[in-house]
């Protein structure tokens, strides 16, 4: 499931977002776990969200090809990207000496690069670990056009769909399409569209990939601070987003479940009779494979699931699909920040990500990653994925995202209650929470 001043300053300056998020953080006594080993070796404690084994492999991986430089121990952070942001928050707030290498959602950066919690990326690593990341990626790894992490992997969503429900509505998927093309081949053939309408991060996701595809910003100026920031909400761009999610809505597209529908959700419905048309992650194609070899799904619906790259807002613009993945950081606090940097060039290499993407279904943000011949095999949408990373649009990058994005998941819930008006009360409601006149 993201001020003016330096965002490698003293952690001690810290904007009231930070602070707020934090809490009591003086309460919070953290022991470091970057001491040597027994036998002499430095541990390196990389905090990683969960996931299906593969950091932990690459881990090992890389402490055996580092010679006895260090070894890397990972920590498992709570599964829901909120949660994973408090967690490292309080930690890094606390001075914890432990906040070696971290596994960051690319949303929650600016956060926690504004106060200076995040270890300023030396000029070797960022010439060795960027030659060939992906744009989408990139933009999603700075702050104030610094780069403050390095992307490990990337992720996207794609317009999933069933061959057979394009075909009868007439439509050349090899050519763009629109949100309202596909809205229009649902309700004729009484199928339903896969999308997330749950009050949670994907709602947020939805809204920002609608703006930023109709040309525009849910922040206009997110280095602001807090009582400067102006919403671009309330917009040609936010009133298209809210008519395409509150048709969605009102009209039952989404299905019966649709104000509680989550990623997982929406692939389950897009797997029945009733699919048509889904904008997912890449874990789908792999879930549905399985789901196949488990008997739950028939071959047939694998056999008739095509891919596109997100939909349009306008025929005549380009779509900004969603952006995704996790980003390594390294924390100021850390008492091996040189060794850290080293592990992460290493975890980072193409091959690595290579590996990471077939193994886990995460995609990679190296581009040379996608040359894998074992890649192209496991996910032959391969080419669709590496060009949604180049067009993709991250999240408001500023640090109350928080903020901005409780309140949208707040307003923009459930789809059917979306009007022409939600954009301009959503854009009023964040800018008097921001300036402290009302409350989340």
């Amino acid at each position: 499931m993201t001020t003016t001043s330096h965002p490698h300053r003293a952690p001690g300056r810290r904007r009231r977002s930070a602070a707020a998020a934090l809490g009591a953080v003086g309460a919070l006594i953290l022991t470091g776990c970057g001491d040597a080993d027994a036998g002499g070796t430095p541990t390196l404690t990389w905090y990683i969200n969960p996931d299906a084994g593969g950091q932990a492999e690459l881990a090992q991986r890389c402490s055996e090809e580092s010679g006895g430089r260090y070894n890397i121990e990972t920590s498992l952070l709570p599964r829901d990207a909120a949660s994973q942001r408090e967690q490292l928050a309080r930690r890094l707030a606390a001075g914890d000496t432990s906040m070696d290498i971290m596994s960051l959602d690319p949303p929650f950066i600016p956060e926690l690069a504004e106060p200076g919690f995040l270890a300023p990326v030396p000029g070797d690593v960022e010439q060795a670990t960027t030659q060939d990341v992906l744009a989408g990626p990139l933009e999603g790894a700075k702050w104030k056009d610094e780069l403050v992490s390095v992307p490990f992997w990337a992720n996207t969503q794609l317009l999933w769909y069933r061959e057979s429900v394009a075909e009868a509505a007439g439509l050349n998927m090899d050519e763009p399409v629109t949100w309202d093309q596909i809205m229009d081949a649902a309700r004729e053939q009484e199928k339903y569209l896969g999308v997330q309408g749950t009050q949670a991060e994907s709602m947020t996701v939805w809204v920002n990939g609608l703006v930023e595809s109709a040309g525009g910003s849910i922040v206009e100026n997110p280095e602001a601070p807090s009582d400067e920031i102006s919403i671009g909400l309330d917009s040609e761009a936010g009133r298209k987003a809210a008519e395409i999610v509150g048709t969605i809505g009102r009209d039952g597209l989404g299905g019966p479940g649709l104000p509680t529908a989550d990623e997982n959700a929406s692939m389950i419905q897009f797997q029945s009779d009733d699919g048509s048309f889904m904008v997912n992650w890449p874990f789908i194609y792999a879930a549905t494979a399985a789901a196949v070899e488990g008997g739950t799904v028939d071959q047939s619906v694998y056999e008739d699931i095509g891919w596109a790259l997100w939909p349009r807002v306008n025929p005549d613009e380009p779509s900004a699909p969603p952006l995704g993945g996790i980003n390594l950081g390294v924390g100021s606090t850390s008492e091996n920040q040189e060794l850290a940097w080293e592990a992460v060039e290493c975890i980072v290499q193409p091959e690595n990500q290579a590996y990471y993407f077939v193994s886990n279904g995460n995609p990679a943000a190296s581009e040379a990653a996608y040359e894998d011949p074992e890649v192209r095999e496991a996910y032959p949408m391969y080419e669709t994925i590496r060009e949604s990373l180049d067009n993709a649009a991250p999240r408001p990058q500023t640090p109350f995202y928080n903020e901005v994005s409780t309140a949208i998941q707040q307003e923009w819930t459930p789809p059917a209650s979306v009007t022409e008006d939600t954009p301009r009360m959503t854009a009023e409601f964040i800018e008097s929470v921001l300036k402290g006149e009302q409350l989340l």
